[in-house]
């Protein structure tokens, strides 16, 4: 795909994924607009989007908004519009992550993954998808999780969100593909932003040990890669890494293998951990 000139809209742009997916299809000529809730975070991203372009012509922007904030995402995004035109790209990006143990998260906490992991993908589609539908193209991608494919220890509110994500995204490939709109679903694993950070300040021991299992987390810049790629070859799935591409493909061919081998993996994490879970789980 020549991304010259195509209008891109990234919410959560102002970091993680988000901003080195926008740095890199800046550099493969796209105009590039931003949306997220951090006016000062938002102005240095800009800062780094422009410095990335190809050209001092191509058009960047920011837009303020709470993607959890249907009327303020509609009414921002309505006036962008109005200005710019429906874009034609939405990479839905912006997310939170709140790990733990089932049994001490509150229904609160998953109402706010709820809320913003997929609501606010959500709220982004339905307010770009009408002018899709009437110039019938776009392409529209929804970033998940390798833990919106197979539930990961320690995750059930963040990991629920982004099945979610990628319920919502298998719908809405079957339902715009008449309208000629591309729907592309990502799935990364653990990725070096500002979210893996505060993720791995508050995840469980027994949930280090098995992100340590998999590997070390990988660039922002290359799941970026692996957008920019997937969008350019009209991927419904893009799967970052090899490694989780060999655990999707495992997983949903033969889940009666994965399944009894995450198992293991996890008692593994828990005899590490030295987990009062392992003997509960025993006695």
């Amino acid at each position: 795909m020549d991304f010259t000139k195509k209008v891109v809209l990234i919410t959560g742009g102002s970091s993680g994924i988000g901003l080195a997916t926008a740095c890199l299809l800046a550099a493969s000529g796209a105009d590039v607009w931003i949306l997220a809730r951090d006016p000062e975070k938002l102005k240095s991203a800009e800062a780094q989007i422009k410095a990335a372009r190809q050209s001092t012509e191509q058009q960047t922007g920011t837009l303020v908004a709470d993607v959890s904030n249907e009327s303020q995402v509609t009414g921002v995004i309505n006036r962008w519009i109005s200005q710019v035109g429906t874009p034609d790209i939405v990479i839905n990006s912006a997310g939170i992550v709140e790990p733990g143990y089932f049994e001490n998260q509150s229904v609160e906490i998953f109402r706010q993954m709820m809320d913003v992991d997929f609501f606010g993908v959500l709220h982004v589609i339905k307010a770009v998808i009408p002018g899709m539908i009437a110039r019938q193209s776009g392409h529209i991608v929804n970033i998940s999780s390798g833990a919106g494919f197979v539930g990961w220890y320690g995750y059930s509110a963040y990991g629920s969100s982004k099945f979610a994500v990628r319920g919502l995204s298998e719908y809405l490939r079957t339902e715009m593909k008449p309208f000629g709109i591309k729907v592309s679903v990502v799935f990364p694993f653990d990725t070096e932003t500002p979210q893996l950070e505060y993720d791995d300040l508050h995840k469980p021991p027994e949930t280090k040990v098995l992100s340590g299992m998999i590997g070390s987390p990988v660039k922002a810049d290359a799941v970026a890669r692996s957008i920019v790629r997937g969008i350019s070859r009209g991927n419904f799935y893009i799967i970052p890494g090899l490694d989780i591409q060999v655990l999707y493909f495992l997983y949903s061919a033969f889940p009666g293998i994965v399944l009894p081998i995450l198992d293991y993996l996890v008692n593994i994490a828990l005899k590490r951990t030295h987990s009062t879970r392992r003997k509960l789980a025993h006695s």
